[in-house]
């Protein structure tokens, strides 16, 4: 990164907050704040994807709405009048899906609003002020092609794969999005992870008058978990294996005849999830199966989230941004559990850095889902979020020699 680009991002980070942030910020803002009053888990999302679509199409988006089939998805597009096909086309993902009983506890809420901002910052200072940019031949009109996307279901679901699938990522170059957490980090990786939903069938009986008669999917659903946590010494020290159970019979009077199982299986590696750490506990569900004489069913409902690889170029300018905005970065990595921006990241080149919320708390707790609807805690994100992307893709535009250098650390990775 040379001094002149590290300068652009400074200087982008310092436009946008002074001329186009304060005529955006308080809508950003109540976004945030609704989607956070009416928290919707994985492919429920209609109230955000609506507020959200209706947003970008206020400002001039062309959006399509239940993209690849699915409700709460859509796509947002805009480009400058001059835009042809050697002009790079940004992506900035929107997630908005809550958990379960914690409403916006991974602050996807945030997220929406800091995408929804960087394409609406990005819209404004390439056509409400001249620009007059950079090109890599020299000066000229600065040329963008900008992608919101709006990607249901990332908390379980993996809503961004049926996404890539149905082409969403065709034609475009770079894709880039921040996450709340409890400190500011970019660069990194996540864990990949594969979700198994385990059935145990046996056969029903009276507990205490006839439990010979019986075949017990409870002890299989034990066992299989025993069986787990001894495997645990063999494995890997990045490979993460942890379960619940959704089933655990039907009264305490009657031998279980049925069981069931959750359970996600994490490792750095793709291959090494894949092809060793999950057919091996699948052996362990198999196991008790036959050890206990029940039948199982291992079912993979969901699409594998893949490992997260972050793009050197664009973890660079991140960094500048991050620090052009005041946050002092830690010299960690971003990263830990899984998201499907990893599948997004293994198609193009791409950055998911982690942006401080409350400094220490942990995502997925209901402290860190309290703080995400708190407006003096909330707004702070929001602004240098939007900003931060903001500025990552206008120096790309401005330098589209960088969009080239991503591609090409993407291919020799």
């Amino acid at each position: 990164m040379t001094t002149d680009t590290a300068e652009e991002v400074e200087g982008a980070v310092a436009e946008l907050r002074a001329a186009h942030l304060p005529q955006v910020r308080g809508t950003l803002e109540q976004v945030a704040a609704d989607l956070h009053a009416r928290p919707e888990i994985r492919f429920e999302e209609r109230f955000a994807a609506q507020r959200l679509s209706d947003e970008l199409e206020a400002a001039g988006f062309a959006v399509e709405r239940g993209t690849a089939g699915l409700e709460t998805a859509f796509v947002g597009r805009w480009s400058t009048s001059g835009a042809d096909d050697s002009t790079p086309t940004i992506a900035v993902f929107c997630e908005f899906d809550a958990l379960e009983g914690m409403g916006h506890g991974c602050g996807h809420n945030l997220i929406a609003a800091c995408g929804l901002g960087a394409g609406l910052l990005l819209k404004r200072v390439l056509t409400e002020h001249a620009d007059p940019g950079r090109k890599a031949g020299g000066a000229g009109t600065t040329e963008a092609r900008v992608v919101v996307i709006g990607s249901p279901g990332e908390e379980g679901a993996a809503g961004k794969v049926p996404m890539i699938e149905a082409g969403v990522l065709d034609g475009v170059d770079l894709a880039v999005m921040v996450h709340p957490a409890g400190g500011d980090a970019v660069g990194g990786t996540s864990l990949s992870r594969v979700a198994l939903d385990v059935d145990f069938r046996g056969r029903a009986s009276h507990a205490a008058g006839a439990p010979e008669r019986g075949i017990n999917a409870l002890d299989a659903s034990t066992l299989s978990l025993t069986a787990i946590g001894l495997l645990r010494q063999q494995l890997p020290d990045d490979v993460r294996v942890h379960a619940i159970v959704t089933d655990g019979g039907q009264a305490p009077n009657i031998i279980p005849e049925h069981t069931a199982l959750r359970c996600f299986v994490r490792a750095a590696d793709n291959a090494v999830l894949l092809d060793d750490v999950v057919p091996r506990v699948r052996r362990c569900f198999e196991g008790a199966a036959h050890a206990t004489g029940c039948e199982v069913e291992i079912a993979q409902n969901t699409p594998p989230y893949l490992s997260l690889v972050s793009n050197p170029t664009l973890t660079e300018l991140a960094r500048r941004a991050f620090l052009a905005t005041g946050r002092a970065l830690a010299g960690g990595d971003a990263g830990s559990g899984s998201t499907d921006m990893g599948n997004v990241s293994q198609v193009v080149p791409a950055i998911h850095p982690m942006i401080c919320l409350v400094e220490g708390v942990s995502p997925h707790t209901r402290e860190f889902a309290a703080a995400a609807g708190e407006a003096e805690t909330a707004a702070p994100v929001i602004a240098d979020g939007a900003v931060i992307l903001a500025a990552v893709a206008l120096t790309v535009f401005r330098h589209p020699a960088l969009a080239a250098r991503a591609r090409e650390e993407f291919s020799a990775r």
